[in-house]
């Protein structure tokens, strides 16, 4: 039985990514379950990306003043 990939965490559905990712360049699977594996690679990589994106806007950066006091808290920019 699969799990439902919005129940894992993330590193459970990175380490699920990873191994079906390594199963479809074996290129062993038969075309049914290469597309069954397929198809849950996606979800995982969507729910990876989502738990990323959520993440990122949870990062804060401390603003200080120039005496070093916190003045506040800004969104993080990532470049």
């Amino acid at each position: 039985m699969t799990v439902p990939a919005e129940t894992l965490s993330f590193e459970d559905a990175l380490a699920q990514l990873e191994r079906i990712v390594a199963e479809l360049e074996s290129g062993q699977a038969p075309l049914e379950k290469s597309l069954e594996l397929y198809k849950r690679g996606a979800a995982l990589k969507a729910l990876c990306e989502e738990r990323l994106e959520a993440a990122r806007l949870q990062v804060e950066k401390i603003t200080l003043s120039k005496t070093g006091q916190v003045e506040g808290t800004a969104p993080a920019e990532f470049n």
